[in-house]
């Protein structure tokens, strides 16, 4: 009766949750940004624009474990955006505070002054310059073909140098440093030096204290000034410039690094306190009504990208109630066969444009653009009243007076982004005020203003809490992609990363944002998905129970399942048939493969076997007031030393985490090599082999949906597929044989003759 309730309870929670996905999709509506239109209402004849400010931040924390040429890229890509350059603003959070940052963004900004030229004059796409060189030859729909090909060969050789200079930074501050230290000695004391002379304020390289990671002061450096309103036309060619610019405009958009004060008593909240903390500065600086967030590994790889998410939120049929607008994550290196469902394009094209036709898609961390006021915590226009303050005089925005009079005119969206003020020291002690650890004691940062804190998956929360305060989100899917990262292909950092986001949905699940708490604001179907969406791990604890039954097969010989009557087999058959016809259309509507479907189903299982349930584990011992599971951050990829491509899909990172599904592998294995041999020494008949074979199918089927698993614990021996089955026959073999040998002892048919000698006894023949 046990495995009787396990299978109905499992049975009906598979049910539930499959009606639950698919209520995200029974309104899928695409919805495509109109950008001519756009240009002939906003942009004016004489080269300005009336396009409302947007300032994008970008996060990163470490120059190694996140490469700064990505992070690099991915500011050169924001800076040459077709976006009008004094009405958008780049701010790096370098939450390290490290020296290598700073100065490569120096670099940065002086190789975008040719760069981004470069970019407009032959219309470059895409315009991080790491993805533009790593293919030969492209499409040119620049207007000066006569200049291309050598004022690419230049550029080509000028990017060299730039990540050559980015290189030697490693080694150029330390020797600097040094020579510093040298000639201004201080007792125990080796201090980090600037270009200039001065003393770095963030993480110095040889330690110290108040210049150490997690505690050091903040720091602000506008790096590249607000640009006019003018277009400011370059040089033609000459033997100190290489390109012809006398048509181009040469501005570049304001560029600001921010590193925030950090100290060893206080929580700093990861990447959610960090984008805060842009929130505020920006605020001071440029105070754009609309923001757009970045990893430090994601580049614009369509520069019109910035206006096709304006044109959402410029839209006048529900433009005003629009807090956020999200595009699909895209990668680039990632293997051709996208062995573990990386790109995830069940989710990003099929989930959240069928959310989409009811109140939005959720928030999934990068690429996504806001409007600022919706993250102060406003209610949307459709349920403020309209004489209602858009910021009170409570402390729940800190105790700035300059921060609180900015929220009023971010709020409105045909304000351009003002001239900043001069960094001088009134701005100063404001900025340094913002940043500070203790700037949000006693606020609602991090609560109802802002990013939310406490959680794995502070993204996903994030967009609940506007959700669920009435506002909407809209789905921006255009091509070429709008943006591109990098991706995890190895096996063991991407179970880790489904660790975090499983554990944090359940999080969300079991606190006070539970979907199911929330008020009237939120949409019933809204809140369907939402319930689906962080519930799911859940169902790894019966699907464990049906990985594992095969055990009992393997021990007992005996099938616990009833042996199903022709009616329950013309059920199930049209139930199977008729999900499977769904995914089919699911994959037409949604513009997928087959393939991208095979693979969400395989990975699926993978992280049921072992990801899923360490969740589990993980909200039961917080439930229960325990320390739960340490969540790790996904590494990025880095250059591989070898010139092999791909070499991290082949590295195998043994972790407990891959345990759990190499048991499920072998046992269903050894299921298979056991019932070969009881049909071969038991002499079935065909009906009890037919009766078998229900059963081998279920084991058959889970082998080939672990099958990417499989082979990245092969390693280099993946790289030859047929390797896998041939080992899969052997082991059939091999276990159908021992099968066959036990069973026959048990039998009486093998007899071992035992001679003693010295207490022992030893088999000295056997025979039938």
């Amino acid at each position: 009766m046990f495995f009787w309730w396990i299978s109905m309870i499992g049975d009906f929670w598979f049910g539930v949750t499959w009606l639950l996905n698919q209520v995200a999709k029974l309104k899928p509506i695409k919805r495509v940004p109109e950008l001519a239109v756009l240009q002939q209402q906003f942009d004016l004849p004489d080269g300005n624009s009336n396009l409302p400010g947007l300032d994008v931040f970008i996060n990163t924390v470490d120059p190694i474990n996140e490469p700064m040429i990505y992070t690099m890229n991915s500011i050169l890509s924001i800076l040459a955006a077709d976006y009008p350059v004094d009405k958008h603003a780049c701010y790096l959070s370098d939450d390290g505070g490290s020296i290598i940052h700073y100065e490569g963004l120096l670099e940065t900004a002086k190789f975008a002054a040719l760069w981004v030229p470069f970019c407009r004059k032959h219309s470059i796409e895409p315009r991080a310059p790491e993805s533009y060189f790593a293919v030969k030859t492209r499409p040119y729909t620049g207007n000066a073909p006569e200049d291309f090909a050598s004022d690419r060969r230049c550029m080509s050789r000028e990017y060299d140098e730039f990540k050559e200079r980015l290189d030697t930074l490693f080694t150029i501050i330390p020797k600097r440093s040094d020579a510093y230290n040298d000639a201004h000695a201080k007792e125990g004391v080796k201090a980090t030096w600037m270009a200039d002379g001065t003393e770095w304020p963030g993480t110095w390289i040889d330690t110290s204290e108040n210049h150490k990671k997690g505690q050091h002061a903040g720091i602000v450096r506008v790096m590249l000034n607000h640009p006019s309103n003018q277009p400011q036309l370059g040089l033609p060619a000459s033997t100190d410039n290489p390109l012809d610019l006398s048509n181009v405009d040469m501005r570049l958009p304001m560029l600001v690094y921010i590193a925030r004060e950090k100290c060893p008593s206080y929580d700093h909240q990861k990447k959610a306190g960090a984008m805060n903390v842009q929130l505020r500065v920006s605020a001071l600086l440029t105070n754009a009504p609309f923001i757009i967030n970045f990893d430090g590994d994601h580049y614009v790889n369509n520069s019109k990208a910035f206006r096709a998410g304006i044109c959402f939120m410029l839209d006048r049929r529900d433009g005003d109630n629009t807090a956020f607008v999200q595009f699909p994550q895209r990668f680039d290196d990632v293997d051709p066969t996208d062995r573990y469902c990386n790109h995830n394009r069940v989710f990003f094209d099929a989930t959240l444009l069928g959310l989409n036709g009811i109140q939005g898609p959720s928030y999934v961390g990068t690429g996504c653009m806001f409007r600022r006021v919706a993250l102060y915590g406003v209610d949307p226009p459709c349920w403020r009243p309209d004489d209602g303050n858009i910021a009170d005089s409570s402390h729940k925005f800190g105790n700035s007076e300059s921060f609180v009079n900015s929220i009023p005119s971010a709020a409105n969206q045909e304000r351009s982004i003002m001239s900043p003020p001069a960094l001088e020291e009134s701005v100063m002690v404001e900025l340094t005020d913002v940043m500070a650890c203790a700037y949000e004691d006693g606020t609602n940062w991090g609560k109802e203003v802002g990013w939310v804190y406490n959680i794995a998956t502070e993204d996903v929360v994030t967009g609940f809490r506007l959700h669920r305060t009435g506002w909407r989100s809209m789905y921006c899917r255009m091509e070429p992609d709008a943006f591109r990262g990098t991706a995890p292909i190895n096996l063991t950092e991407r179970l880790y990363q489904i660790l975090r986001w499983s554990g944090g949905s359940l999080e969300m699940f079991f606190s006070h944002n539970c979907p199911l708490l929330a008020g009237r604001r939120l949409h019933p179907m809204q809140r369907i998905a939402y319930t689906n969406m962080t519930g799911y791990p859940i169902s790894s604890v019966f699907l464990v129970f049906y990985l594992l039954f095969p055990v009992i097969w393997i021990f007992r010989g005996i099938f616990y399942i009833q042996k199903p009557f022709p009616t329950y087999v013309l059920y199930l058959v049209i139930i199977i048939v008729m999900s499977e016809m769904i995914g089919m259309v699911e994959i037409k509507w949604a513009g997928l493969t087959l393939l991208d479907w095979i693979r969400n189903e395989q990975f699926y299982i993978i992280g049921a076997t072992a990801v899923y349930p360490t969740a589990v584990l993980h909200i039961v011992l917080k439930l229960f007031c325990l320390k739960g599971v340490s969540f790790k951050l996904t590494a990025k990829q880095v250059a591989s030393s070898t010139s092999e491509k791909f070499a991290e899909l082949y590295a195998v990172q043994w972790a407990p985490l891959l345990f759990p599904t190499i048991v499920v592998i072998a046992v269903n294995v050894c299921a298979i090599g056991a019932a070969i041999g009881k049909a071969v020494f038991g002499g079935w008949s065909m009906m009890q082999m037919a009766d078998a074979s229900l059963g081998l199918v279920f084991n058959v089927w889970i082998l080939l949906l672990i099958y990417p698993f499989a082979l990245g614990i092969m390693g280099r021996w993946s790289k030859r597929p047929y390797y896998l089955f041939i080992l899969l026959v052997i082991a059939f073999i091999v276990i159908a044989l021992v099968d066959i040998a036990i069973q026959a002892m048990r039998s009486g048919s093998v007899r071992f003759h035992f001679k003693r000698s010295g207490g022992a006894n030893f088999p000295t023949s056997w025979g039938f």
